[in-house]
């Protein structure tokens, strides 16, 4: 069924672009909105198209040298067509609305990447992608070698975790002490899933704040957090000074993961790859 879903959803997609491809064959200024986009037209060999990205594209090291257009759900449409593009690949989610509107009316090709928090949805992404830049025989080789990738981690991870399966509870913030977690229908909750650990945010769906006492019911044998700089940051000492993250399992023994966010939330081409260092990293602060 899910192969079945995933054919549809690519064919839908092809569909939707064909006629505004039409008009341009062959785009050579091409914005990428949302860095699991940027990385796979990195990886089809697409990036001499590329005349900018969003701020959360930074991955390879190269794109920074491409004009930044503003962070992604905050876009401004002069940003966005300073660089002149001919095609916006924007990943769905990307705002706010009222910008994009204008983008859709200003005569520039804009076609919407579908973002679902699963391996299918990466490689519905990858053949997506490939398929609007007209490098349908890379994006199948690519896609063929991800879900390879993809299933080996994922195996992997599930049989490290099989007699120890670690509760993670992922953490977007904790401005004014409150904690944002990330619950069910999340890309944390998918990537702790998938490396082999249990959501210890499961009574909530989305990023919403945890309660003290919904904190300790969560009970998290260890934190995992997006590697920050900046006034985003907590400190670990700060992290684990707060009331309710103290006396938790993972407060108590001060296990805490850090690791980058779109590397590990992105749910690109790197994403097997992200799942097998949450799974290594979930193992070594069990035996700590």
């Amino acid at each position: 069924m899910n192969k079945i879903r995933l054919i549809w959803s690519v064919l839908a997609a092809l569909l939707s672009t064909q006629a505004v491809l039409a008009e341009n064959d062959n785009p050579k200024r091409i914005i990428a909105i949302g860095s699991s986009i940027t990385e796979i037209v990195y990886a089809l060999g697409q990036q001499d198209r590329l005349v900018g990205r969003d701020r959360t594209s930074t991955y390879p090291t190269e794109v920074l040298e491409l004009p930044d257009i503003g962070y992604r759900r905050s876009l401004s449409p002069e940003g966005v067509l300073s660089v002149e593009p001919d095609l916006i690949l924007a990943l769905e989610g990307s705002g706010p609305p009222d910008a994009i509107a204008v983008l859709q009316q200003a005569g520039v090709q804009y076609i919407t990447i579908k973002d679902e928090f699963s391996l299918d949805g990466v490689i519905e992404k990858i053949q997506t992608v490939g398929a609007v830049l007209g490098v349908d025989d890379a994006a199948e080789d690519l896609a063929t070698q991800t879900k390879r990738q993809l299933s080996q981690a994922q195996t992997a991870a599930h049989n490290a975790a099989a007699s120890d399966p670690k509760r993670v509870l992922f953490i977007l913030s904790t401005q004014d002490n409150r904690i944002t977690v990330g619950g069910v229908d999340t890309q944390a909750d998918s990537i702790i899933r998938l490396a082999g650990g249990v959501n210890a945010a499961d009574s909530v769906s989305g990023y919403k704040p945890l309660t003290p006492e919904a904190m300790a019911s969560a009970a998290p044998d260890v934190i995992l957090m997006m590697d920050r700089q900046g006034n985003h940051d907590t400190e670990d000492h700060a992290l684990f000074s707060l009331p309710s993250i103290k006396l938790t399992p993972a407060g108590r023994n001060k296990r805490l993961i850090r690791m980058q966010g779109a590397f590990l939330l992105g749910f690109g081409p790197r994403t097997a790859s992200a799942i097998s260092d949450l799974s290594a990293a979930l193992q070594d602060v069990g035996d700590s």
